[in-house]
């Protein structure tokens, strides 16, 4: 394991912990969007279901476990816990045009056409995508909280580390994963946008990060 692939996946933990704490301490989910956080446990479900079938070292399956763990503890608090709080009527993303494509694409485009590599394939490409509800919220809203913000912009620097954990590969160990690396890239571009606006904006002082109303 590299330096890049081991900060992404901090990068990831620490960005499910921002908004599992935001939660916690508030007791509200308002502003989260429960459709993209259903999504993301939806991911983990689907690219971990080798955790009973294949052991790589102690660190994946502890962190397996984890993410998989914390998703559904999300899940759980949005339409739970606190369900008293969550903004349905701002989180109201299709997420059928979302499901639709990817698992056809799973099916057209994978490394065997069996079911658990199907499965995996499905989380990857479902995971270039399955912020969007979360954005679609935030520019429907006009603003999101600081906090919502930086939980969004730990996500994107995971993404952006691992593309530079697919780069070191590809350099030392000839290794080059056409699926993970051209979803990466998808989703890490959705983050672009988002990026500016948090050094502009989140980063200078301002409690929330407005955005441009939908016309």
């Amino acid at each position: 394991m590299n330096i890049f692939r081991l900060a992404g996946d901090v990068s990831h933990l620490v960005a499910i912990i921002i908004l599992l704490l935001k939660i916690w301490k508030s007791k509200s989910c308002s502003g989260i969007s429960g459709k993209s956080q259903v999504l993301f446990a939806l991911v983990f479900t689907t690219r971990y279901l080798d955790l009973f079938t294949v052991f790589i070292s102690p660190y994946n399956t502890v962190m397996k476990v984890v993410f998989l763990g914390l998703a559904y503890a999300t899940v759980y608090l949005i339409y739970m816990r606190f369900r008293t709080t969550y903004d349905s009527e701002n989180d109201t993303f299709r997420v059928e045009f979302l499901l639709v494509p990817v698992i056809g694409l799973s099916f057209l485009e994978n490394y065997a056409f069996t079911p658990l590599e199907i499965l995996w394939t499905f989380s990857i490409f479902l995971e270039a995508v399955a912020i969007m509800p979360q954005l679609f919220m935030i520019t429907k809203t006009g603003e999101a909280e600081s906090i919502t913000t930086h939980y969004l912009f730990f996500l994107g620097l995971y993404r952006a580390l691992y593309i530079a954990n697919w780069v070191w590969r590809y350099h030392t160990e000839g290794f080059f994963d056409q699926i993970a690396v051209v979803s990466g890239v998808v989703q890490t571009i959705f983050y672009c946008d988002f990026f500016y606006l948090y050094v502009t904006r989140v980063l200078r002082g301002r409690g929330k990060m407005g955005l441009p109303m939908p016309i």
